[in-house]
């Protein structure tokens, strides 16, 4: 069930002015005019930015990260009462879970969901869990989701003594898993799971995909009792783009070029790779990389690009021949951007994320457990 925003102002309230004129502006207008708003809303307002976004966008971010560090951030404010994320819908649910009630969180368009986070829903997780049930005793499985899904889905962790993980902390979470159940129920994204999973050293043959749209998840009771590992049948589809062949042509044509993937792509892209880590790590690998070094780089196109532009003593290659960026992230522009931030000034909150009461106590459960493992 889709969580409830607010996007109307509250009784006494202005209305707030259309969006459509923004779209007319040019970009020098906008940008001068979001510059202005944020001066007049001071320390009120915090913007926080995902690695993904626009350059455009990401330049009035006050603090910017990936999915983790963001969450940090987010469980750390203290001064501000707005907080414009320009992300996607489950990282602005999960700075309104981990804030307190005197901030208000806003997306700049609500379109800006997650393609994987839709690919598990509490109704299908409830059900796979009774299932599971019907083979297991579910006392003994850990359930994890990936920080990529809605807030239903971490408050169903929180509930049953689970967690909430990243690609920074997916290792230490399942460390931590393991230490209290024998088994992991691990989604939306099987591709994080498996390759963190394989580089405990778990065998393949004690991991089992669960496909919600099969009955029992299209496994028999035999696997599901051999299996240490149960992954969901989701991944991004973004990092799904990068391919084997992928890295081929780049050890053929540029063999100095180191590859740096996300865990988010495949196995068979993974096993190839020199090097493999979350946003954050392929950022500081850049960064500390020696002048000279050649980079191919398997992860967001935006980020990709800033990095080249940032880096301009070392070569960086995006690391597949197609696009591939993240339309949801992409939503998130200046009209947008420019829209909230002036209704804001005018004491107005359009696009408030409100997470019901209910769901973020659990949800905050199993966050803050996120948050103390290492």
């Amino acid at each position: 069930m889709p969580l409830p925003v607010l996007d109307a102002p509250a009784p006494g309230q202005p209305a707030p002015p259309s969006f459509e004129p923004y779209r007319r502006l040019s970009d020098d207008e906008l940008t001068a005019r979001c510059w202005a708003a944020k001066k007049q809303l001071g320390d009120r307002l915090l913007i926080l930015g995902h690695h993904y976004q626009q350059d455009e966008v990401i330049a009035f971010a006050d603090l910017r990260g990936d999915s983790y560090r963001l969450a940090s951030l987010a469980a750390e404010s203290k001064a501000c009462r707005y907080i414009v994320f320009c992300g996607v819908h489950f990282m602005a649910e999960t700075a309104d879970i981990l804030t307190g009630p005197e901030v208000q969180v806003v997306l700049p368009d609500l379109a800006a969901g997650c393609s994987m986070a839709d690919m598990a829903d509490i109704d299908q997780v409830e059900a796979c869990w009774e299932d599971l049930g019907e083979v297991l005793d579910t006392m003994d499985i850990m359930p994890v989701t990936y920080i990529n899904s809605a807030a239903n889905l971490k408050a169903f962790c929180g509930a049953r003594g689970g967690i909430v993980c990243t690609s920074s902390n997916a290792r230490a979470v399942l460390d931590w898993s393991f230490a209290q159940r024998s088994k992991v129920l691990f989604f939306p994204d099987q591709h994080l799971g498996r390759n963190t999973a394989k580089k405990m050293g778990i065998p393949l043959d004690e991991m089992v995909l669960w496909d919600p749209l099969q009955p029992q998840g299209g496994t028999t009771p035999e696997q599901l009792r051999q299996a240490r590992v149960l992954l969901w049948k989701g991944h991004c589809s973004v990092h799904q783009m990068f391919k084997v062949q992928h890295v081929e042509f780049f050890r053929q044509h540029h063999p100095a070029a180191q590859i740096l993937v996300h865990p988010e792509c495949a196995m068979e892209v993974v096993d190839l790779a020199d090097l493999v880590g979350s946003t954050e790590y392929i950022l500081r690998t850049v960064r500390e990389a020696p002048a000279g070094s050649e980079w191919a780089i398997g992860t967001e196109l935006h980020l990709v690009n800033r990095l080249k532009a940032e880096h301009p003593d070392k070569t960086v290659h995006f690391l597949s021949t197609m696009v591939c960026m993240c339309a949801t992230m992409y939503r998130i522009d200046l009209p947008h951007l420019c829209w909230v931030l002036e209704n804001l000034v005018q004491g107005v909150v359009v696009n408030r994320i409100v997470v019901p009461p209910d769901v973020a106590i659990n949800a905050r459960l199993a966050l803050e457990r996120m948050l103390t493992v290492r």
